[in-house]
């Protein structure tokens, strides 16, 4: 079975620092997109973040940009999100998900990159709650 296990979420102060970390098991980690999604209270999922280890493409919702880093460490099956200079509009469980077979993918075949989209991705794994106080 695949897993995903999203982890290092907290409680910070505004300008603080946090570093989510994504854990996959069952799941080949080649040819595959991992995303980073948000769920604020009474708001809509939205993307955060994507990475993509064929075309080495990167996403970065145009709130978070110079402030969050994506990366993958293939060797140990994890992926990471970075947050630097954390914002009370940051709070959200955040979610990490996983598209497999991105080669075979349209966002791949047509050079768009790695898909902000939910609904592309293939697994989920539960959140991990980050609460940025003002």
């Amino acid at each position: 079975d695949v897993q995903l296990q999203a982890s290092g979420g907290g409680l910070v102060q505004a300008g603080g620092s946090l570093r989510l970390s994504c854990a996959a098991s069952g799941f080949p980690f080649d040819d595959f997109v991992i995303g980073w999604f948000r769920q604020a209270p009474g708001k809509e999922r939205e993307g955060v973040s994507c990475i993509g280890s064929t075309d080495h493409s990167e996403y970065y919702r145009e709130s978070v940009k110079g402030r969050f880093t994506i990366s993958t460490d293939n060797g140990k099956n994890t992926a990471q999100l970075e947050m630097t200079d954390l914002r009370p509009e940051d709070t959200a469980v955040y979610h990490c998900a996983a598209l497999g077979s991105y080669s075979k993918n349209p966002y791949y075949t047509s050079g768009l990159g790695c898909p902000s989209t939910e609904y592309e991705y293939d697994f989920w794994g539960q959140g991990t709650q980050v609460t940025v106080s003002s």
